[in-house]
């Protein structure tokens, strides 16, 4: 597994959204529980949902970069991908995933 640099929200400075924002960066250890624990028992299905859930809320808070890794993944499932595909998309998506902060890079 790739460690990721720290990802950063482009609402992070807006203090109408930073509350928000830190909302979504507290409940994504939760998220990556749940990926993680679909994967590992192959249950493709709910990978494929939890994955569509964070494409379209990655975006709507500002983490941009995670939209195209959940779609990749989201696809790869969807597309009835080999196990080793899904195994690099779900990787890269939990490590992006792992990567998000609140608040404004320093």
């Amino acid at each position: 597994m790739t460690t990721s640099t720290a990802v950063y929200s482009t609402l992070g400075g807006d203090p109408d959204l930073r509350e928000l924002v830190e909302m979504f960066v507290a409940e994504m250890p939760d998220r990556v529980g749940t990926l993680v624990k679909h994967y590992e028992t192959a249950n493709w299905e709910e990978l494929r949902r939890i994955a569509h859930q964070i494409k379209g809320a990655a975006g709507s808070y500002g983490f941009h970069e995670l939209t195209p890794a959940a779609a990749r993944l989201e696809l790869a499932i969807r597309s009835r991908g080999p196990e080793e595909q899904i195994t690099t998309e779900v990787n890269a998506l939990l490590d992006l995933c792992r990567s998000i902060r609140s608040g404004v890079p320093e």
